[in-house]
């Protein structure tokens, strides 16, 4: 329902302004009585704590994986596929699908690739 227990007690407290008494027939809550609003709170307690121990393992696995080298993401298409994939486009009569699909490199790489290539020869003229 919310985000943080935080959220919860205000939208709990704002719902409570309006006389509007929250039922969760899942839960069995019932805020129209004390151990209702109890329950709500000691529930919005436990997912509280779950999201910030979620974050804390998450954190921890990322800081392990940098000690370790490994920088997350996809790995790197090797340049002289690039290289080669640009080649076969420029010397043959291939289409940029065909070209891509024959040195196996994706599309948006391959023309990411073609895009640098042209920057740097065009600052190298100037």
């Amino acid at each position: 329902m919310t985000r943080s227990l935080l959220d919860l007690l205000e939208t709990a407290k704002i719902l409570e302004q309006h006389q509007v008494n929250l039922v969760s027939l899942r839960e069995n809550i019932d805020t129209s009585t004390a151990t209702g609003r109890c329950f709500l709170s000691m529930i919005g307690a436990i997912h509280q704590v779950e999201r910030e121990l979620r974050t804390e393992r998450a954190s921890a696995g990322r800081s392990s994986a940098k000690a370790q080298g490994k920088t997350g993401g996809r790995p790197g298409t090797d340049p002289a596929k690039l290289e080669n994939a640009r080649i076969l486009n420029e010397n043959s009569e291939k289409t940029a699908a065909e070209v891509c699909e024959i040195a196996v490199v994706g599309r948006r790489r391959f023309f990411s690739y073609i895009a640098e290539k042209r920057a740097e020869s065009g600052n190298n003229i100037s």
